[in-house]
């Protein structure tokens, strides 16, 4: 259903070309899509589950349009029958996920650029009043800097939450993902702010020892121990405050470390493209398909507004050169 509707000769909505799958979750897959309105490429992802919980969380995920360079925001949204899509940047770098299976423990420089910056979103969605809930290396992408210094941008809002939301969740069940998930938030505990902060935490420590969770004993003797340990408290009582706390508490920590605080070696891990050229898949100056197999209702609004802006753009033409 989703490769048919998604078909050259029949974007979704009339505008979004599902080209190829590049990832995939709980609640829907993520896909490579070329947008024919703005003839540029994005990523969409696609709803795959039909309940009214699902929906409700699509929706509210395209509603937190969280603007930072650490952050992967949506940036819209459309609907095509049952299928419903919101689209967001294309980040081609892979996720620190992939890095750390790829290269096992990450240096501690590099390891503390990418939890600094994971410190920098985290506050930039708390003072949104959002909790993200769901911090693990598989939802920090990465953007394509070779050996350079890193980029990290956090994605994936799917099961956030504001303070003061409906709760989405039916209990029994937890949301995020069992060992990146704080121990109140596995309970069923409200959300809030610093569940990020333990599961950032648990990233951090992924990062330098190249451990999931569940095999991570003890924090490694490193000039971020305090940090690491503080983080990934029990008790929620005793870790930093806020993001931005922990993040002072970082560079302080990696400034006593070293002079040159976070600096990566050029010789780090490389965050290489990793999807590839994809085949432009409309004729060349194309902006809208030629022949869609069916409109949508919102497709036949939009292209009756069209209609309607034209005629008064001719009007106004006219009426120009009768006056000139």
């Amino acid at each position: 259903m989703i490769e048919s509707l998604g078909a050259a000769d029949h974007p979704v909505a009339g505008r979004y070309v599902l080209v190829d799958q590049i990832g995939a979750g709980g609640m829907g897959s993520v896909w490579r899509a070329y947008d024919v309105r703005t003839q540029s490429w994005v990523a969409a992802k696609v709803l795959t589950q039909r309940s009214s919980a699902m929906l409700l969380r699509f929706v509210r995920e395209q509603g937190l349009r969280i603007q930072h360079p650490h952050v992967v925001a949506p940036t819209g949204w459309a609907a095509d029958d049952d299928v419903v899509v919101f689209t967001m940047d294309l980040i081609r770098g892979g996720t620190v996920a992939d890095l750390v299976a790829e290269h096992g423990p990450l240096p501690l420089p590099y390891a503390g650029v990418l939890l600094d910056q994971l410190l920098q979103a985290l506050a930039a969605v708390h003072a949104a009043g959002v909790v993200h809930r769901d911090v693990k290396p598989a939802n920090l992408l990465l953007e394509v800097t070779g050996r350079a210094r890193p980029h990290l941008r956090l994605g994936d809002f799917g099961v956030a939450a504001t303070t003061d939301a409906v709760r989405l969740t039916q209990a029994p069940g937890m949301v995020g993902t069992e060992g990146y998930a704080a121990p109140e938030q596995a309970a069923g505990a409200p959300p809030d702010p610093r569940q990020d902060l333990y599961a950032a935490g648990r990233v951090g420590l992924q990062m330098l020892t190249g451990l999931g969770p569940h095999l991570q004993t003890e924090v490694p003797d490193c000039p971020l121990a305090p940090l690491l340990r503080a983080l990934t408290a029990p008790d929620p009582a005793d870790r930093p405050a806020t993001a931005a706390e922990a993040q002072r508490w970082l560079l302080r920590l990696a400034a006593e470390a070293s002079p040159g605080g976070l600096r990566p070696r050029p010789d780090g891990p490389e965050v290489r493209d990793r999807l590839g050229d994809a085949v432009m898949p409309l004729r060349r100056g194309l902006a809208l398909p030629a022949a869609a197999a069916r409109r949508t209702g919102s497709a036949r609004v939009v292209a009756a507004l069209g209609c309607f802006a034209g005629a008064i753009g001719l009007c106004a033409v006219a009426l120009t050169r009768v006056l000139g």
